[in-house]
């Protein structure tokens, strides 16, 4: 077990969901180098491809291999991790799903199921890891979205979720000041990834990754809520594409 005392750790910890692409990726190789780093992701083969990618950068990393919705598999992939750690030092809520529908076609279903990736999952794992993160006197950083601010045409679902994820973090912030747990909010406005292009295609307009926000922007900016010293709490970070990149 890694040698700690409270509100200290020898090795920082850090926890991020949705690790295997997108924004998540680069969280994880941005924290990886200080901390070690406990990859999330549903797929066993994407998990370890990460690993295997940042073999030799920082401390190490460890498998957190579960469907966020799952909550048997979530306590499944944490056990090991908890027994081997006292505290964790970040964690990072990156998992997430973004289906695009207008109000009248969007199904009980699609509802059900956004608000548990997106929602219900967040505040579960939060509640299992809530022990060692008041043990490290930890940040819980959750990847929020412009969309938690203002919503659109076929935006309900997306947005939706986005929302209620502020007002969860916002509640959860005050909870946990006696407790020493930062809570910061970060809200990327479009960012170059794979969920970006979907959502391009969906709104029938071509791709230009340079016309959006960089990932490691976002890991950056989660980088600032994690550094900042005890005395201070980054609450909400916004970051938005400036427009000001020529396509060349």
């Amino acid at each position: 077990m890694t040698e700690q005392s409270t509100h200290t750790t020898t090795v920082r910890t850090a926890l991020v969901t949705g690790a295997t692409r997108g924004i998540g990726r680069a969280i994880v190789q941005d924290l990886a180098r200080d901390h070690i780093v406990f990859v999330g992701g549903r797929s066993a083969d994407d998990v370890q491809r990460v690993r295997d990618e940042l073999a030799g950068l920082g401390p190490g990393t460890r498998a957190f291999t579960a469907d966020v919705s799952s909550d048997e598999e979530v306590a499944e992939a944490w056990e090991p991790l908890r027994d081997e750690f006292e505290g964790l030092n970040v964690l990072v809520h990156s998992a997430g799903i973004a289906p695009q529908a207008r109000v009248e076609e969007a199904t009980r279903e699609q509802w059900e199921r956004i608000f548990d990736v997106n929602v219900i999952s967040v505040a579960q794992l939060t509640r299992l890891t809530l022990p060692q993160l008041r043990v490290a006197g930890g940040d819980v950083v959750a990847i929020n979205s412009g969309s938690g601010f203002t919503s659109g045409p076929s935006a309900a679902l997306y947005s939706g979720t986005k929302f209620a994820l502020r007002a969860l973090t916002d509640a959860l912030r005050e909870e946990e000041r006696e407790n020493g747990v930062r809570v910061s909010s970060v809200h990327p406005g479009r960012v170059a990834t794979d969920m970006q292009e979907e959502l391009q295609a969906y709104m029938g307009n071509e791709y230009h990754p340079e016309d959006w926000i960089r990932p490691e922007q976002i890991a950056a900016a989660v980088r600032t809520a994690v550094d900042a010293t005890r005395d201070s709490q980054v609450e909400v970070i916004s970051v938005r594409p400036s427009g000001m990149v020529n396509r060349g």
